[in-house]
């Protein structure tokens, strides 16, 4: 872990011990519990999320254990634990079951992503962390995916450490933004611990740290001669930057290398970009590639390929790493089944916000893919006790809020979302590879048609629940209510 302190198992909020130490009290903590978590609308005014965090959920949960440490703190508390609480902590571990979408997944508002079925003293603890890492994860690989979708064929670099709400969000932040597709990361502990390529130039002080731009360049092109790029707007991209790198790369020529690319960092980006591949190709050097930077994101790449800029390389930091024009994703994680009177019966969460209201019982997310067209149709969310949709049975489609919205679909193949993540607390999924979860992700995209992935006005990729699920949902909205 990441972590100064290896242990997070206090990573949680102090209510999910309160309700913890009260279930005990009350003799109800080994009773089962199910609960499931996911996202009531999409980030960006987006078409879909990407759903991430899951490496790292697995590895909270294998790690899940009360140390001396933990139990010293929780003693020292207002609430004054009981000693045998704290007892009953000691022996704590994950026994549960728990079912989850592959990361990479495309994914839509209100389909359970992860679904935890276990005592409720075990499930009422993970709520936090797992919310944490799936909403801060997700969050970063949509962004991540929106500003691959407007530069499909460029290289897209994740710049975005310093910048960072602390060490942790760097790290998995770009383990995020490469499952989205970019290519490499300015991190190197990223880079060292999931094996993301890294990349880098050099910063405005080195030039500033020699009496000249050319020596700078001279001297760094020497002593890295396989990897130059070079940042040419310390002074004057034009007047200065752009002729001592065309100077550079002449000589890297005579010694047999070549210059990989230069580097804008400030100015006019469409402007400077279209004069400097100007001046590099009258120099003989169309190979040079040429690297932007400074606070980008999909909109302003949109706008600078709309204007014919000549950028082959976006350095995107601050606007994707705090996912700024939205810094929050806002999953929930709802109780959907509890244990009474020895049998796990369904429970509704009801709410004067129409999208707020949960849908009760444990269910299955489905894919169903239309078998003439190759592309998905719609997401149907069935209980887990119901297989017609597994068996390809003829299906009625109907809008949630306005259920006279419906029609038929007989002609699909229906695609489980959740794997099986753990069963009686051991881990029976075996984690992918980062380019296993990259090239997920990339197939995924091949399922929808492009109105539903553009950044701009998407098209709303229907979500149905089963018609036993939606029944369901009604008659325990009646029974409440009344």
């Amino acid at each position: 872990m990441l972590h100064t302190h290896k242990n997070i198992t206090l990573h949680t909020d102090k209510y999910q011990i309160n309700m913890m130490y009260a279930h005990w009290a009350n003799g109800t903590h080994n009773n089962k519990a199910v609960f499931e978590a996911y996202i009531r609308k999409l980030p960006f005014g987006n078409g879909f999320a990407v759903f991430a965090g899951l490496h790292r959920i697995v590895e909270y949960i294998n790690d899940l254990c009360f140390d001396d440490e933990a139990i010293d703190y929780l003693r020292q508390q207002e609430e004054n634990y009981a000693p045998e609480f704290l007892e009953e902590l000691r022996k704590f571990r994950f026994t549960g079951d728990l079912y989850a979408v592959e990361e990479g997944t495309l994914i839509f508002p209100q389909e359970p992503l992860i679904r935890v079925e276990s005592r409720i003293f075990e499930a009422q603890l993970v709520e936090t962390a797992i919310l944490n890492f799936m909403n801060f994860q997700t969050l970063i690989a949509t962004k991540a995916s929106r500003i691959r979708h407007v530069a499909p064929e460029d290289h897209l670099l994740e710049f975005g450490t310093r910048r960072a709400q602390e060490g942790d969000a760097a790290i998995w932040g770009s383990r995020a933004a490469y499952i989205a597709g970019f290519n490499a990361t300015s991190n190197m502990l990223a880079g060292m611990l999931f094996g993301i390529p890294t990349s880098g130039t050099h910063a405005h002080s080195w030039v500033q740290s020699h009496e000249s731009e050319e020596e700078a360049f001279m001297r760094y092109a020497k002593v890295l001669p396989d990897q130059v790029t070079l940042l040419v707007d310390t002074y004057d991209t034009i007047k200065s930057g752009v002729p001592n790198a065309i100077r550079i790369a002449q000589y890297l020529k005579e010694q047999g290398k070549k210059l990989n690319a230069i580097r804008l960092d400030s100015g006019d980006l469409a402007y400077l970009s279209k004069a400097a591949r100007s001046m590099l190709d009258e120099a003989g050097f169309p190979e040079v590639k040429i690297v932007a930077s400074n606070d980008l994101d999909e909109h302003i790449i949109f706008n600078l390929k709309a204007q014919g800029a000549r950028i082959d390389v976006w350095g995107v930091g601050t606007q994707l790493i705090t996912a700024a024009d939205q810094p929050s994703l806002g999953g929930v994680y709802k109780m959907v089944a509890r244990e009474q009177d020895g049998k796990i019966v369904p429970t509704i969460k009801i709410s004067g916000n129409p999208e707020k209201v949960s849908a009760p019982g444990g269910k299955m997310p489905y894919r169903l893919m239309n078998k003439n067209t190759g592309k998905a149709e719609a997401d149907y969310i069935a209980l887990v006790s119901e297989t017609d949709v597994a068996s390809g049975a003829r299906l009625k489609l109907f809008d949630p809020v306005q259920p006279y919205l419906n029609k038929y679909i007989d002609h699909y193949e229906a695609i489980p979302l959740m794997k099986t993540i753990f069963e009686d607390g051991e881990q029976v999924y075996e984690l992918p590879t980062l380019d296993q979860i990259r090239a997920h992700h990339e197939d995924q995209k091949q399922q929808f048609r492009l109105e539903y992935l553009r950044k701009l006005n998407p098209e709303a990729h229907p979500v149905h629940l089963s018609l036993k699920a939606w029944t369901l949902k009604m008659k325990l909205l009646k029974k409440y209510k009344n």
